[in-house]
């Protein structure tokens, strides 16, 4: 049985409340999102907002997690911060998913033939390259400034999302591919051959969903690696540009502070950052066991 068929009946949730660190990440990604969703409305100062009298203050009532050195609230910047790396990340597995569910599809259709041969050879050679270093690569070269076509103008933060998405697409379309290959070698794509139904309609109507489990589980999986890679290209000043909170620039900010008295302004972005991995990480294994089908049928046996 598929994991969609058990979403659908309710089955999933129970698989997941028996497993602790499922339940912890989803709930960890819950906070996240719901922190950037309400970012306007719960942020208690303006994240950009200069006051040099109240630089590098510590933590207290009034700052419940200091003031960096140009006396922005640190706990702001983080909320907002948030908002901009989800948005970056989630955006960025959008498009590797649609991309890289269609390539992968595509070549597992034409299995055996050059098409595929050549499209999984460049996928692979794509994919031996870490996805950090792809990014800081292009993101150096396209560089920093606004670009504009026509009516529309790209900051860096777009350019950075479509960057990631694109780089995304290798390893979903090696997922894809790998599930659907061997879908259509079932016997019911067979049985569908012979009703005379069309190609597109095999592969989208019976292949697809056939495909969704790992796709799900590899795209929960790529949002905290997009993280990872929003701040670090951030960190070296490629992603986010100032004056908009990202947790990159804010721990670039604070690299001179490391070892200094004003610990929390490097501490807190690396919790923020650490955390949301984990949480995301934590729930695409959850899903991974939830969605397996060998997991699945023990945990209903």
């Amino acid at each position: 049985m598929s994991g969609i068929a058990l979403l659908r009946r309710g089955r999933l949730w129970r698989l997941l409340r028996d497993q602790g660190s499922s339940l912890i990440g989803g709930l960890i990604v819950a906070i996240v999102l719901l922190t950037a969703l309400l970012a306007p409305w719960i942020a208690p100062r303006d994240p950009v907002e200069i006051d040099i009298v109240n630089a590098l203050l510590p933590p207290d009532a009034e700052f419940p997690l200091g003031t960096d050195q140009g006396g922005r609230d640190v706990l702001s910047r983080i909320i907002w911060g948030t908002r901009v790396s989800l948005t970056v990340s989630l955006l960025a597995v959008v498009i590797g998913v649609t991309l890289g569910t269609l390539l992968g599809l595509f070549a597992a259709y034409h299995r055996g033939s050059w098409i595929e041969q050549v499209l999984m050879r460049l996928m692979d050679m794509i994919a031996s390259i870490p996805l950090l270093i792809w990014a800081i690569a292009l993101v150096g070269i396209i560089g920093v400034q606004p670009v504009t076509l026509g009516p529309l103008t790209f900051d860096n933060e777009h350019k950075l999302l479509v960057l990631i998405g694109l780089l995304y697409v290798p390893s979903l379309t090696r997922v894809t591919h790998a599930v659907a290959q061997a879908e259509m070698s079932a016997d019911y794509v067979r049985a569908r051959q012979v009703e005379g139904a069309s190609p597109i309609a095999i592969v989208l109507g019976d292949v697809l969903p056939n495909c969704l489990s790992p796709i799900m589980v590899q795209a929960t999986l790529l949002i905290a690696a997009g993280i990872v890679v929003e701040a670090s290209v951030s960190f070296i000043g490629l992603g986010v540009q100032p004056p908009r909170p990202s947790w990159g620039s804010m721990l670039a900010d604070a690299r001179n502070y490391v070892f200094s008295p004003e610990w929390w302004l490097p501490v807190f972005p690396g919790i923020a950052i650490s955390l949301t991995v984990i949480g995301f990480n934590l729930l695409g294994d959850g899903l991974r066991d939830v969605l397996d089908p060998r997991r699945v049928t023990r945990g209903l046996a």
